[in-house]
């Protein structure tokens, strides 16, 4: 069954735009860094960038896209939870769009996995969006101003000066090259905080049947 539901149709709907500007505004009253459009509009790019690449079919990769952009609306209800609340909150909407349930099934799981206390990658969707969510690590997610009251994730994030994430010429390994300032975070800060999400990347590339590499300041350190 065709669908009509694409990634353009996504981004014109009132309100899921909605959902993603109030749940980012949940996570800021809390503290948390941006998780607006400039964060979803980038997984969305991402995961859909990676199966692309990869060679998967032109609709598995606007699946991803959709996914990427609805990840985090269940942020909008609480931080805890978010990817299992998310996750009921797209399968209304997608249904109520009259989505086929195969690839509604494939979105929701996609969501309700991404996160890595609760999720693991359970098909190339979901593995694609766990990467493509865990690798967003940039200067310009930082609300906080003021470096004096930075806390561990301001400050990390804030370190990260610049980030590519891109495959190898060969397409075996997946790379993540990240330029750090030392003089405000330390490698072993960004590994303290995110240590379980790089390893979430690695079984998720490994599913996909590639590497997960990671680089800070031109060194390899997975």
């Amino acid at each position: 069954m065709a669908s009509h539901v694409t990634y353009k149709y996504i981004k014109e709907n009132a309100d899921i735009m909605e959902y993603i500007r109030r749940a980012d505004e949940t996570l800021a009253a809390m503290g948390y860094t941006e998780h607006s459009f400039a964060h979803v509009e980038k997984v969305a790019h991402d995961a859909a960038m990676i199966l692309e690449a990869l060679g998967y079919d032109e609709r598995t990769v606007e699946l991803a896209r959709i996914a990427g952009m609805m990840h985090d609306i269940g942020n909008v209800i609480n931080r805890i939870d978010h990817a299992q609340s998310g996750a009921v909150m797209a399968f209304r909407l997608l249904d109520n769009m009259n989505m086929p349930a195969s690839e509604i099934c494939s979105i929701i799981s996609a969501i309700g996995n991404h996160d890595e206390g609760t999720g693991m990658p359970l098909d190339p969707l979901s593995a694609a969006l766990i990467i493509a969510d865990k690798t967003d690590v940039r200067r310009s997610r930082v609300r906080n101003q003021d470096p004096m009251t930075f806390d561990i994730h301001d400050r990390v994030n804030y370190a990260v000066t610049h980030t590519d994430l891109s495959f190898s010429e060969d397409k075996s390994a997946l790379r993540l090259a990240l330029t750090i300032d030392p003089e405000i975070s330390s490698v072993m800060e960004y590994f303290e905080i995110f240590l379980q999400r790089m390893l979430l990347c690695q079984k998720s590339a490994q599913f996909l049947g590639i590497r997960f590499e990671m680089y800070v300041n031109g060194a390899k350190l997975l």
